[in-house]
């Protein structure tokens, strides 16, 4: 970073420490977490074009440091030394492969743009992006990896991830590839066939999910922008799930209005579509929540014309009251702009102290609040197919400094470990996969 650059970055950072400070004497109060089935959500403030902007800068963690684990549990370093890792696949021999890659942002045209962009690469959330998949293998059981290698590499901003048979599936930002696999192997050397071409920027991510029975994908495609500031022809076939049926070749939308759904998971008992989604800013601390949903075919979930079932968004113009007629409410929030990334579902038992069924929720943290939000790996309790009403638990916490102004890591994806009893969380400021499992063992 140019010095510049440097002086600029800390310029924003005392202009939004002074705008945070303002809004705080201006608003009141930070609003109580707008969290589960029924959350009182405030009503919503528009910040205007100079949005409420604070993130941490990006430490990483010193030599020894860990993440605070929950009660009976311990973490420790399952891979270090990567490069940005977001996601996170666990193959059937154990095998762990880790999607590495970065947010690269366009030039800035405006002001806050400028802000943004500094306010990032401060928090080491943009850079030059590696572009590859590193396999992991835990050949010996000791809960560390010892062999690594490049399984892919040269492609455009990989995220998701799916083996089907002897075919790995990689979800690049600007569609899905397909690589023929060999079991065991610890590198692909053949081309890559396109299945599905996305549009790339915005939201760039392109998280990856097969059907239980291996003939379908599923991937998440986030908006390009906030509430539709480009207009809606440039957001067709964005911020929905996409489906592709693997034996034709044929793809279709099959859920929209989400505006950026990232993880995906099987509820097992019901086999419902499950989904965590990054809702709009510039509302407020609490305005919208983030949330936890089920995916229903052909459904509506109200972005950009509303939130949290039909809540209008008047900066949204022109509206659809149609649209708005036809939106889903979601399932369970999961608090104001806590950036609910990582998601899969946890079967009880795989942890001591966690004996009810849930889906595991990685927190990446929050940028457009004047009290951050996130930065942690949460579980949502479950019975009978749908959240229980329970509030989240905190499994992993620990990422931020006590006084909020660094972040030693921000948690990304999340995945059951290879023995069945452990979580794997990657961390993509601490370049490190968190191996999470009982304590002592």
């Amino acid at each position: 970073m140019s010095g510049q650059t440097t002086l600029f970055s800390r310029g924003v950072a005392l202009v939004g420490e002074a705008a945070v400070a303002w809004r705080r004497r201006t608003q009141g109060p930070v609003p109580p977490p707008a969290v589960g089935g029924a959350p009182e959500i405030p009503a919503g403030r528009p910040q205007g074009a100079v949005p409420t902007l604070k993130m941490p800068t990006a430490r990483g963690w010193a030599l020894g440091q860990l993440p605070a684990a929950a009660p009976g549990l311990a973490a420790n370093a399952f891979a270090t030394g990567l490069k940005h890792p977001r996601w996170i696949h666990v193959l059937p021999n154990g095998d762990v492969t880790v999607a590495e890659a970065l947010f690269m942002p366009g030039p800035p045209k405006t002001v806050f743009e400028r802000a943004m962009v500094a306010t990032m690469k401060r928090a080491a959330a943009i850079g030059p992006s590696p572009n590859r998949i590193t396999l992991l293998r835990d050949a010996d059981g000791d809960g560390t990896a010892e062999i690594r290698d490049t399984l892919l590499e040269g492609l455009s901003q990989p995220f998701g991830m799916a083996l089907i048979g002897e075919t790995f599936y990689v979800g690049n930002t600007d569609g899905v590839m397909a690589f023929p696999y060999a079991p065991g192997s610890t590198r692909i050397q053949a081309a890559g066939r396109p299945l599905v071409r996305f549009k790339p920027g915005g939201h760039w991510t392109r998280s990856l999910l097969a059907s239980p029975d291996g003939l379908r994908l599923y991937a998440g495609v986030g908006s390009l922008t906030n509430i539709g500031d480009l207009g809606f022809e440039v957001e067709q076939e964005r911020a929905c799930i996409f489906e592709l049926d693997l034996a034709s070749g044929r793809s279709r939308v099959f859920a929209e209005g989400l505006r950026n759904p990232v993880g995906l998971a099987w509820e097992p008992q019901t086999g419902v579509l499950w989904t965590v989604v990054n809702e709009r800013d510039g509302l407020g601390d609490e305005t919208p929540p983030d949330y936890l949903t089920s995916v229903r075919e052909g459904g509506f979930y109200g972005w950009p014309y509303c939130y949290w079932g039909r809540t209008v968004d008047d900066r949204v113009q022109p509206q659809d009251a149609a649209r708005v007629a036809q939106a889903i409410t979601p399932d369970y929030a999961l608090g104001g702009h806590t950036a609910s990334l990582g998601l899969c579902w946890m079967p009880r038992g795989t942890l001591p102290g966690f004996d009810e069924d849930g889906m595991v929720i990685g927190q990446h943290g929050s940028w457009n609040r004047s009290v951050l939000s996130g930065y942690r790996v949460v579980f949502v309790p479950f019975a009978n197919g749908r959240p229980s009403g329970q509030p989240p638990r905190d499994i992993l916490s620990g990422f931020l400094a006590p006084d909020e102004s660094e972040s030693y890591g921000r948690p990304v994806g999340v995945a059951i470990g290879p023995d069945r009893h452990s979580l794997l969380v990657a961390d993509d400021v601490g370049d490190v996969i968190w191996r999470v499992g009982a304590a002592g063992r």
